[in-house]
């Protein structure tokens, strides 16, 4: 079985190599730039490439990003670690939040993340995001139905 990968150019790719074609066939970069929308700056480093590592410098580079801030081997652990419970670290509350999620990160494991960025990560980890089993001790029932017909009709009115 042949494991090579096959590359497959974006568009961008394809107007690089469009510009070397142009280029072959005795065009300046000004009148390339104008042909393919691009500026006489960005013919040159096409060019140039071409020049330091033939056609190949003219293929598109993977975008990496920033490496991750935890290891896989902490990631991992994350789950096991919420497992035991938002109360086992001091939350009121057996429910987990993203910022509760990130506070947790941050005291084992010692790495900041944004609590929109934890969303991902969890994700990432197929946990999904925690609901309460049970009303919370506090609701009273009755006092929410009076405000639901007393109060909200009458705010409605008085609203712009």
């Amino acid at each position: 079985m042949n494991t090579k990968q096959i590359h497959i150019p974006d568009w961008k790719e394809k107007r690089r190599y469009r510009a070397l074609e142009l280029k072959r066939a005795d065009w300046t970069h000004e009148e390339i730039a104008d042909a393919l929308g691009v500026s006489t700056r960005a013919v040159s480093r096409w060019m140039k490439a071409v020049r330091e590592e033939g056609k190949a410098g003219l293929e598109g580079r993977p975008h990496v990003g920033a490496p991750p801030k935890l290891s896989p081997v902490d990631l991992a652990l994350l789950p096991e670690l919420l497992a035991e419970g938002a109360e086992a670290y001091g939350f009121r509350g057996e429910v987990w939040t993203c910022a509760r999620v990130a506070t947790v990160i941050k005291r084992e494991f010692g790495v900041s993340y944004h609590k929109n960025h934890v969303s991902r990560l969890l994700k990432a980890l197929e946990w999904t995001p925690q609901k309460p089993l049970t009303p919370a001790s506090q609701r009273d029932e009755r006092k929410i139905k009076r405000w639901r017909t007393n109060v909200w009709p009458e705010l409605k009115k008085s609203a712009p």
